[in-house]
């Protein structure tokens, strides 16, 4: 039976069930990647980290949420962004809601521009008793915004929706160097194309190790992890070293 929430009826629906959330946005990804890139990540991973857990635990998978916290990306047309207090309001509604009927849910995050709503949401329901937490769809290596890595996941995952023709390299800079604009500004003033990094060079393949990376990495940390001080399922090595893999 599909691990998707969505499709199950309510007497389906088993005693015990791990609930993943996959938490995304509506955000330009530059010229050649659709606006809904991030939840079709965090959904994919949610879904195949379930297929792994099922000989172990009960688990569905939520539609994914995809109106979140987008506002650095305003400067793009079709950027839907609701803001960080009202995506953390959101998340602790949702999360009050399923735990009358499911003891644990695991938020399952693909855009770092969510951070603060996530850690604000989870402290929160942590406080009220909720078994709550949220883990990062990132690797150590992993580029800003829409460059090689996004891109060859999206050959991947959804080849179609992919326009390498119209890839460009945007900014190129590390996170240290756009930083200071990039947060008084916003993307658009670091980046007229709305990339950060560079595409060139992306491939399915490429995009097929890195979500397969991901699912590892995500699954580890639903399995073992337990939440930091942030309600992030951190691995114990970024644990020690206060850091969370960044994502644009």
């Amino acid at each position: 039976m599909t691990p998707a929430l969505s499709s199950r009826t309510w007497p389906d629906v088993e005693p015990g069930t791990l609930l993943l959330v996959p938490v995304g946005s509506i955000e330009q990804h530059g010229p050649h990647l659709p606006l809904d890139t991030d939840g079709v990540i965090a959904a994919e991973v949610a879904a195949r980290v379930a297929v792994h857990l099922l000989d172990e635990v009960p688990v569905l998978v939520a539609p994914p949420l995809l109106f979140a916290a987008s506002g650095e990306h305003h400067g793009f047309p079709g950027t839907l962004s609701i803001g960080t207090e009202a995506l953390a309001a959101l998340l602790v509604e949702l999360v009050r809601s399923a735990e009358l009927w499911t003891p644990r849910v695991v938020l399952v995050n693909a855009h770092g521009g969510n951070v603060f709503a996530l850690e604000k949401a989870v402290r929160q329901l942590r406080e009220e008793g909720h078994d709550t937490a949220w883990v990062a769809c990132a690797t150590e290596d992993v580029d800003l915004h829409a460059g090689r890595t996004e891109t060859s996941i999206m050959l991947h995952l959804r080849p179609t929706a992919v326009d390498l023709r119209r890839a460009e390299v945007g900014n190129t800079g590390t996170l240290t160097e756009i930083l200071p604009t990039l947060m008084s500004g916003g993307v658009r003033a670091v980046s007229a194309n709305g990339v950060l990094g560079d595409p060139t060079g992306a491939t399915a393949d490429e995009g097929r190790c890195l979500v397969a990376e991901l699912v590892r990495d995500v699954l580890q940390r639903v399995r073992h992890a337990a939440p930091d001080a942030r309600g992030h399922l951190a691995a114990p090595a970024a644990r020690a070293a206060g850091r969370v893999p960044v994502q644009a």
